[in-house]
């Protein structure tokens, strides 16, 4: 990595002495392999320059943690009352009431949400959070545990607080806001054992940037570990989070040679597409094979039978996050931590397998 250089418009004085720590557009020019002009460009003006040129100067800049002086400076000297939300996708309907709880709560304040989303890329999260913090953003909301060691280096560098979502960091290295999520399917991983299930399925999203789905499939791994038993590859489905993927990772389950009598998703929309498929398939529910989401929906809740699933404190975190976030910016107490109850919501979707 280059060694950060001082911009030669630096002004003399105490922001000089600053800026001598930080990257300078000549730094991200150089690992770019593109002259200052096109990285101004890239950052102001990107229509102007191609896409993939403007990629290698964001790669650039988000490595180095730059941000342009001039905006770096106004931001250390001016509050905007921006608060920005990563999310990993927009179309996944539990992160947008989570930051719906998230914007209630800052508007009543006098704060605006910013959205962005990341694709479960961890490397373009860190490219999100500089630009927003380019645009003025005081602080930021992030969903899950794991991120790129870049994007806590860039929040430190930048004075930006954060608080992590949907989880609860066991080393409280990192500012944190959730509930348990091995818990929650260990939990319901359990309740299918006592019903007598004893050859289960796993509906998961893939597990690259997403530590939620690891977390969750280790919970069932471990109730099942505790009972002698174990998930073989073929009962263990990937798809991204829609009821067609989740529906077509469900039929590669009954297609097994001995297929499972009880499947777990790891949240709701895996279930419902998983119940589409066995009432496609003429796989009763629960007669057949009992199925259980994660999160408590309005959307498993109202399929026929109802959904056996996990409630989770999805409002809940957003407001707390939004909370904590806005005493930090005031100078406040408040509490890093912040670990929320769940609980297995029973319904018509499991009972004890056939004999």
């Amino acid at each position: 990595m280059p060694e950060p250089s001082r911009d030669s418009q630096d002004p003399p004085g105490s922001q000089g002495e600053e800026t001598r720590n930080r990257a300078a557009a000549r730094d991200v020019a150089r690992l770019a392999g593109v002259s200052t002009a096109t990285v101004s460009r890239a950052l102001n003006t990107p229509d102007q320059v191609d896409p993939d040129t403007r990629r290698r100067v964001l790669d650039a800049a988000a490595k180095l943690r730059y941000v342009p002086h001039g905006a770096a400076r106004s931001l250390r000297s001016h509050r905007s009352k921006m608060i920005g939300a990563v999310v990993p996708s927009f179309d996944y309907a539990l992160y947008a009431r989570t930051t719906s709880a998230i914007h209630q709560y800052l508007d009543e304040r006098g704060y605006s949400l910013v959205l962005a989303e990341q694709h479960y890329d961890l490397s373009a999260e860190v490219r999100v959070a500089s630009q927003l913090i380019q645009h003025g953003v005081d602080a930021f909301v992030f969903v899950g545990l794991d991120h790129d060691p870049a994007l806590f280096a860039l929040l430190e560098d930048y004075g930006r607080p954060y608080v992590l979502t949907w989880g609860v960091d066991p080393l409280r290295r990192h500012p944190s806001i959730g509930f348990d999520n091995q818990a929650a399917t260990f939990a319901v991983t359990q309740h299918l054992l006592r019903l007598g299930h004893r050859k289960f399925g796993l509906l998961s999203a893939p597990l690259p940037g997403n530590d939620r789905a690891l977390t969750r499939g280790a919970g069932v791994r471990q109730a099942l570990a505790e009972h002698g038993l174990a998930l073989d590859a073929p009962y263990v489905q990937y798809a991204p989070i829609s009821l067609k993927a989740a529906e077509d990772a469900m039929y590669r389950l009954l297609a097994l040679p001995a297929p499972p009598t009880a499947v777990i998703a790891t949240n709701d929309v895996f279930a419902v597409g998983g119940m589409m498929a066995c009432r496609h398939a003429g796989v009763r529910i629960p007669d057949d094979i009992s199925i259980t989401g994660v999160d408590n929906t309005d959307l498993g809740a109202t399929q026929t039978p109802g959904l056996t699933s996990i409630a989770t404190p999805i409002t809940e975190i957003g407001r707390a996050a939004a909370a904590q976030l806005v005493a930090r910016l005031n100078g406040q107490d408040c509490e890093a931590f912040q670990s929320f109850p769940v609980e297995v919501v029973h319904r018509g979707s499991t009972a004890p397998p056939r004999r």
